[in-house]
């Protein structure tokens, strides 16, 4: 598995359809979503898959249809140290994220005409039960990573990402991955209240594991008044690297993404993203575990999210942190969800750009 613009179908030539200009690419899944294979009817009605896409939960489904990207949920919570309520996730972004279209105005894209994405459905987390949902959330990762097929992970609180990227990690060959990873917090302590698998954890796991290497570890958007600094003593020891809201404010987002880019993929041929969704600022996301204000705004994130899947290895991402239950109008659910659609469309931009497609833009208004 290498980067995204790899994998199954990636390569493939397109098939020229009647009436398409001369030497003009055609989508490769044009005529499959023209045939209307999935249900018509508004977003809001149905079954609830993540922007209504065929449900394929096992791998023999998997491997029959060989997807670009799988989506998987992580249903799970029970590593909070505040406010619980990311088991809900998954669900609300199938069922509530706001779902107008799939005609990327940016890029002049229509996404699932490139790209092929699927619901692989969730990863079993039976309740109170850490090693055991962790467990089947690398197994599930595992079996669409292993198959060349991009995971999309939905948590489900930040622990799950040690399970997840490790599994891509085992795919793609061990201390191979760099991870990009926005948050308020570093989740690099080595132990909270006990527990080693705590969701401020998990990324000193990956490091201290060799899964991913500390110095291709980048943390974009830390602020507020944790961790303590001999958890930033650690992150410095192991060749970690970070750049604080401060930062971002200072030198504006396009400079601190540009260097964060370069620091993940120096020297390493995959790289993971990982989006707690508290890296917003709270008051366009209220809806998540551990709220720090002072953050980022959706617009620095989505566009950050944007470059880093256009101009990297990007093999994996994940999205965690989103609470429902403390939401207000969906507001978090709607972001989260834009953040997996600037994902989709920087890899359908990919694939139409090897084919030799240009972009169907908008423009502007005479």
């Amino acid at each position: 598995m290498t980067g995204s613009h790899d994998g199954p179908g990636a390569g493939a030539d397109p098939v020229p359809q009647t009436g398409a200009p001369t030497g003009a690419p055609v989508p490769p899944y044009a005529a499959r979503e023209a045939a209307a294979e999935l249900p018509d009817g508004p977003g809001y009605a149905g079954l609830a898959t993540f922007c209504g896409r065929p449900w394929l939960e096992t791998e023999a489904e998997l491997l029959a249809r060989r997807p670009d990207v799988a989506v998987v949920g992580a249903p799970f919570d029970i590593a909070t140290t505040h406010r619980p309520g990311a088991r809900f996730g998954p669900r609300a972004l199938r069922a509530l994220a706001y779902d107008p279209g799939t005609y990327h105005l940016d890029l002049g894209i229509e996404i699932f005409e490139w790209l092929d994405v699927v619901d692989a459905g969730d990863a079993h987390c039976p309740h109170g039960l850490t090693e055991a949902s962790h467990a089947n959330i690398r197994a599930k990762v595992n079996q669409v990573a292993r198959n060349g097929i991009f995971p999309l992970i939905v948590g489900g609180d930040h622990s799950i990402t040690w399970p997840a990227a490790t599994a891509v990690a085992e795919a793609v060959g061990w201390g191979e991955l760099g991870l990009l990873h926005f948050d308020a917090h570093a989740d690099t302590a080595d132990i909270i209240d006990g527990n080693l698998a705590s969701h401020g954890t998990p990324m000193r796991r990956l490091i201290e594991s060799g899964a991913v290497r500390g110095r291709n570890f980048v943390q974009v958007g830390l602020r507020g008044y944790w961790p303590p600094p001999d958890v930033f003593a650690w992150m410095r020891e192991n060749g970690l690297r970070w750049h604080l809201m401060h930062e971002v404010w200072e030198r504006g987002s396009r400079a601190v993404i540009a260097d964060a880019i370069a620091e993940a993929v120096d020297g390493c041929k995959a790289l993971y993203l990982s989006v707690d969704i508290d890296v917003l600022d709270p008051g366009f996301a209220p809806g998540t575990g551990t709220p720090e204000p002072g953050g980022m705004n959706p617009a620095d994130l989505l566009r950050a999210v944007r470059q880093i899947a256009l101009d990297t290895p990007l093999v994996a991402a994940d999205i965690v942190e989103v609470s429902p239950p403390f939401d207000h109008a969906d507001t978090t659910v709607n972001s989260a969800h834009r953040v997996a659609m600037e994902v989709f469309a920087a890899l359908a931009h990919r694939r139409r750009t090897a084919a030799g497609g240009v972009p169907d833009l908008p423009g502007t208004a005479p």
